[in-house]
This record gives structure tokens, sequence and C-alpha cells, in this order.
């Protein structure tokens, strides 16, 4: 498939999606986002592929909505044009293979929601996320549902309700990224972890991560019975039963993705 917006590119296990509206940072259409989830969906269907990672060209990794779209609209055609843009987090949140976020420059608004609704995320020194929306006016609603997942009620209205702009260290200590690294070794750690990612069992991979966001929707117990049985299920995979057998005598498993 050809892309305007995007950048797709497949090696081995890993792929990587790039937002390329470098001159707009990267902001979001309902075109941009149609392409995302295309190629997201693309790379779900691909067998050979276990691992994404989405980064942005040019300076910024994704400043938020294109707003010189915002225009005059009906509520019905703000909620179409905004709908189109917010399935990608749920898309992510249902795909089976896990995705890592690349992050430098700023992620903003919609991007600090992609950051947050990635399973993993890297940050370059210098980075700066924020939930900006209300700066303008506005409030980002469709960015609030992974952001409050991610950090918790006080830290994302903390952040949806001030519109203030964090560091990527400030952004690492309260939980919406896992590590910040130079800038000129964003792509090199995203990759050694795409690749450390893409040596484990696929399907310990796709079950176990398909596993902890269904049960995050559940009630307690519910939740315990169902991981139980995911766990069951999982045990009985040739790739577990290879894994256990490959550890107990000591040598590296043979995955068969099965």
């Amino acid at each position: 498939m050809a892309y305007k917006y995007i950048i797709l590119e497949k090696d081995e296990h890993v792929a990587k999606i790039t937002l390329n509206r470098p001159d707009q940072m990267n902001t979001f259409t309902p075109e941009l986002a149609k392409e995302f989830i295309d190629a997201l969906a693309d790379c779900e269907q691909d067998e050979q592929i276990r691992v994404l990672i989405v980064k942005g060209a040019g300076k910024a990794f994704c400043a938020g909505l294109d707003l010189s779209e915002f225009g005059s609209k009906t509520p019905m055609g703000y909620q179409e044009w905004i709908t189109g843009m917010d399935k990608m987090y749920v898309v992510i949140a249902t795909m089976k293979k896990p995705v890592i976020a690349a992050v430098h420059g700023s992620a903003l608004a919609t991007g600090a929601g992609l950051v947050a609704a990635c399973d993993l995320a890297i940050a370059a020194e210098g980075s700066r996320f924020g939930q900006t929306a209300i700066n303008v006016g506005l409030f980002c609603m469709g960015p609030s549902v992974p952001l409050l997942r991610t950090l918790g009620t006080k830290r994302s209205l903390g952040l949806l309700l001030t519109g203030d702009i964090i560091d990527a260290h400030e952004a690492e200590r309260i939980g919406l990224i896992n590590k910040v690294v130079e800038a000129d070794n964003l792509e090199k750690e995203a990759m050694e972890l795409a690749e450390k990612l893409a040596k484990k069992s696929p399907v310990a991979l796709q079950m176990g991560k398909r596993a902890f966001y269904t049960m995050s929707d559940m009630e307690f117990t519910k939740a315990i019975k169902y991981t139980g049985e995911a766990f069951a299920a999982l045990c009985a995979t040739e790739d577990a039963k290879e894994g256990v057998n490959a550890f107990l005598n000591k040598r590296e498993p043979n995955w068969r993705g099965k």
C-alpha cells in the first residue's frame, strides 16, 4: 500500500511507522490517522512482524491535532472529525503485538495521548510532553483515556487541567515513558528494545498483551479468574513447552510461534 503521510518500514521481525508531516509537526488529520491505523493493521496481519516502533519525522514526534482543520462544524461534524483520530488508541490496545513509542521533540495533546497509548515508550533528552488543548479553550478528551490508565487520576488531571508542559525526565518519573536516552541514541535504543522483545516467544508476547488489556477492564476477582484461564491456555502452546524445556536443559529456545 502506498502512503502519503506515514512511512512504513519492515526489518525482519520489527516494523517502524513514522508519522510523516514534518512541516506540520506531525499533527494529526483524519487522513494521517487513517493511514496510521492502516499501517498498524498491516503489521498486525504480517506474521513476520513481532514488534512495532512509532516515531515522528522532522523536529517533533507529534504536536497534537492539526487545528487549521478546526473550522466551523456542527457537533456531528466535529464528532466525525475526531472519531477517526481517536480510533488509534483502541487499535493499539487491541493489537496483539507490542508497540513502542520513540519520542523526540514535542509530544503534545494527541501526541502525548499516543505516547500513553503505546505499550512502551522511550524519549530523547530534551523531549517535551503536555496535554495543551486546555490552553486554546479545548480539552484533550480522547487522550485522557490512555492517559488515565497510564498515570491515574491526579497526575492525569494535573496535565489535562493546567496544560503544563513537562520534560522527559518528569515524564519518566510519573510513568508516562519508560526511559530517557541521549538524543543521538534514540533510534538505536528503540531498536534494541524492539529486538529484545522480538527474541521472546511471539505467542507469549501476544497472548500476554491481550490478556493484560482485557483484564484491566475487569473487576478484581474476575480478572484473576480470566488471567488464570489465559495462563492455562498459554501453558498448552508449543512455545511454552519449548521455553520450559530449553530452560531446564540450559539451551536457547527455538520459538515456533505456535
